[in-house]
């Protein structure tokens, strides 16, 4: 199994919008992306945007096609697909000379790559025979980054006829792996995150997209997004039983990232990297010896021996240090870029207004809200219009969102259809509800605020596009709401494609937070304000043994963390000095919240 990524780098999937075409503008830079493709509704609409790209007409797929979800991702994938290949063999042909995309393609690639030292050697050939043949030769080595897709196991949401019967295999997840499996796309693959979907994952075993050839080559591969080794070990056990291999585990911090935050029981990122590079044979083979007899039912072949399963990691990275220290301490394959991307027009999509409002955030606009339907914590910019718009909901008296996409919807609690939590319908129930409790005024605000927080996120995190290209999208819904990672308060330029790439590889330095703490320590001090918040939150649960339990393991668990960082090798770390100094700073906190908060009984000096 080749694998053709010449940068060390990607870019993670961000919102719905904020990646829906990035392939478009980096691939042909050899930059593999993510795509979103769970709402149909946007892809639908950068269908129409790109097909004068190919200069072919725009023909609409209507929502009363029974298909229309999974046709509307494959086609806009294989017209995705078509635009690259084009850019492709442009680039190919073109000269070498000052402006040109294949010189960009070059300039752009890691400097220890044996393709970038051969691009200088042609540059500085003062033999024109050898130049040319040089530059044959670099002509033939120009590929595509890869065009992979995201569907986030959570958002699977049931479909239903026109009789209101559950259509099989109609499910939002499901419909959308069909739509991607029906791509012509190759080099390519699926992202899984959010957790196990056993209904997604036994569907994925009717695919033979998946399926390996004899020399363990696959069409289509598989990705599992994991914020812990446990995770991957379940997850990869369930799927090699299926006769299905993941192709690489791609590990994200639980809260040090943008989007939905899945926090640990206090696991960091740091030993939960050494524990996948301790055990990454193990993990491979123990895979291999379930995955090795389903295939041989399946398909007849009898492995001996299997590809190298890809460990990378994403959530927080910020300098080339980190990144550098990340793959060769850790030997990671890659390292995943979001957060900072979003200020660049040339690889994410986002409008003029939202652009501004990432360039200029503080630490205090970036919150770890409970602003998400799923009920899951989730990373938000205060000040965006979606924001504003919420509020003035809540001001008129009308509070809530009205639901026109329900990929969200999984309510059932006044409801048989299940509804959004940040729709008007659920809030206007929900709020009547707790009216009618009897609660101290405390508790009613604490919980009115909580179902107030709700915000419509299918329309909110698609928008973006929409007012960037002047598309339609909703009718009369125009405001946007975006999902960075706290890492966006240490970046405050637009910058072009190649100066964000120029960065990551060390060449420049756009970092503007000069206080910017080492990724790790970043974490560290996410987990303990978190950690905090929940006690807080569960104080007067904190007496039952279990409760108690549950936090005295996840305070546990951050202090093994710490010891682990307290011995790291000094050669891997930069300014040594004052990581060792926070350190022993949150180790400080670390004991000050436990003493606060468990029971005598549990506390331990």
């Amino acid at each position: 199994m080749k694998n053709l990524n010449i940068h060390s780098f990607h870019i993670p999937v961000m919102g719905l919008c904020y990646t829906v075409d990035s392939p478009v503008k980096v691939a042909r830079f050899g930059i593999s992306s993510v795509v979103s493709i769970i709402e149909d509704r946007l892809v639908e609409m950068m269908r129409k945007h790109y097909y004068p790209e190919i200069n072919a007409k725009y023909e609409p797929i209507p929502h009363t096609d029974p298909n229309h979800r999974e046709k509307r991702i494959t086609d806009y994938l294989n017209l995705m697909n078509k635009i690259v290949h084009e850019q492709m063999q442009k680039i190919k042909n073109e000269a070498f000379e000052y402006g040109s995309e294949i010189v960009k393609y070059f300039e752009m690639l890691p400097d220890d790559s044996y393709l970038k030292k051969m691009y200088t050697e042609m540059v500085n050939c003062s033999n024109e025979i050898e130049k040319k043949i040089k530059e044959a030769y670099l002509r033939t080595q120009v590929v595509a980054g890869s065009i992979d897709v995201n569907i986030m196991t959570k958002t699977d949401r049931d479909n239903r006829d026109e009789s209101g019967n559950i259509i099989t295999n109609g499910s939002d997840a499901i419909a959308a792996l069909r739509g991607y499996v029906k791509s012509d796309l190759t080099n390519s693959s699926v992202v899984f995150s959010a957790g196990l979907n056993p209904r997604l994952y036994v569907y994925l075993e009717s695919f033979d997209a998946f399926d390996p050839d004899k020399n363990f080559n696959f069409k289509k591969k598989v990705i599992i997004k994991v914020s812990d080794y446990r995770s991957a070990l379940i997850q990869g056990k369930f799927l090699a039983k299926k006769g299905i291999w993941v192709s690489e585990f791609r590990i994200e911090s639980g809260l040090n990232c943008g989007g939905h935050a899945f926090a640990t029981d206090g696991y960091l990122l740091g030993p939960i990297l050494e524990e996948f590079k301790n055990k990454k044979k193990e993990l491979t083979d123990t895979i291999f010896e379930l995955y090795k007899p389903a295939i041989n039912k399946k398909l007849g072949f009898d492995f001996t021996s299997h590809p190298e399963i890809d460990i990378t990691v994403q959530g927080g990275i910020g300098t080339a240090a980190e990144d550098k220290f990340l793959r060769e301490y850790y030997n990671v394959s890659s390292t995943g870029w979001g957060t900072p991307f979003l200020l660049v027009p040339e690889a994410t999509t986002v409008d003029e207004h939202t652009l501004s409002l990432l360039s200029t955030a503080e630490e205090k606009d970036v919150i770890l809200s409970n602003n998400s339907p799923l009920g899951v914590r989730f990373y938000y910019l205060k000040g965006t219009t979606s924001d504003i718009e919420k509020k003035q909901r809540i001001a008129d008296g009308k509070p809530g969102s009205p639901c026109v996409e329900k990929h969200l919807g999984f309510n059932t609690e006044f409801t048989q259809e299940p509804i959004c939590t940040a729709s008007h319908k659920y809030q206007k129930l929900k709020l009547k509800q707790i009216e009618s409790l009897g609660l101290s005024e405390k508790e009613f605000e604490k919980q009115k605020t909580d179902v107030l927080a709700k915000e419509c996120l299918c329309v909110g995190l698609s928008n973006g596009a929409s007012i960037l290209y002047n598309e339609h999208f909703i009718t009369k819904m125009h405001s946007v709401n975006v999902c960075p990672g706290p890492n966006i308060v240490n970046f405050s330029k637009v910058v072009s494609l190649k100066t964000m790439v120029d960065h990551i590889y060390g060449r420049v330095n756009i970092m503007t937070n000069k206080k910017r703490p080492h990724m790790f320590i970043a974490e560290v001090k996410i987990y303990l304000k978190y950690l905090k918040e929940e006690l807080q939150k569960n104080i007067g649960e904190l007496t039952d043994p279990k409760k108690a339990s549950f936090y005295q393991t996840f305070i546990d668990n951050m202090y093994d963390a710490i010891k682990y960082y307290q011995n790291l090798p000094k050669e891997f770390m930069a300014n040594r000095l004052e990581f060792e100094l926070d350190i022993m700073k949150a180790k400080k906190e670390l004991a000050s919240i436990k003493f606060e908060f468990l029971p005598e009984s549990l506390v331990i000096a």
